[in-house]
């Protein structure tokens, strides 16, 4: 057979794949996306940070409240909370201490650092100022650098 011009020859069906210009498209509404939703993503991070350390501050609290209770008198800020876990060998030596007043170790508040305890308080002077200086560690602040506790 000739080749006939009126013919047309068989063609070839286009590669498959994406254009650049898709390609471009999807990374631009990803970004978008990303730009809108991030922000409330992290700042929903903060808040529950900051939720945890209100309920550890609270179930502290409880178990300071049993300490009393046995021993008529919140453990001293020289004792610390450390006193929820052993019965604390600094005066005054609490004689009907039945602990520990925990079941796990005294935790961390959520940034990694030690909660703040004072008894008496400043914010109680009847009772204890159970507290954590936030992300920033530092006394005040506003946001997530604010602090967190029971005389707050």
């Amino acid at each position: 057979m000739k080749h006939c011009p009126l013919v047309p020859l068989a063609r070839t069906p286009p590669s498959a794949g994406f254009t650049l210009i898709e390609i471009l498209v999807v990374i631009i509404v990803i970004g978008l996306l990303a730009g809108l939703v991030g922000p409330r993503i992290l700042g929903h991070v903060s808040e529950a940070k900051t939720a945890t350390a209100r309920a550890q501050i609270e179930l502290l609290s409880v178990a300071l409240d049993n300490y009393r209770l046995d021993n008529g008198s919140y453990p001293t800020t020289e004792q610390g909370l450390q006193a929820l876990q052993e019965k604390p060998t600094r005066e005054p030596i609490p004689t009907n201490w039945r602990g520990p007043y925990l079941r796990k170790a005294v935790p961390l508040d959520p940034w990694g650092r030690a909660y703040n305890y004072r008894s008496p308080g400043q914010h109680d002077p009847s009772g204890f100022d159970l507290f954590s200086l936030g992300r920033d560690g530092q006394a005040g602040g506003e946001g997530e650098d604010a602090d967190v506790g029971s005389g707050q």
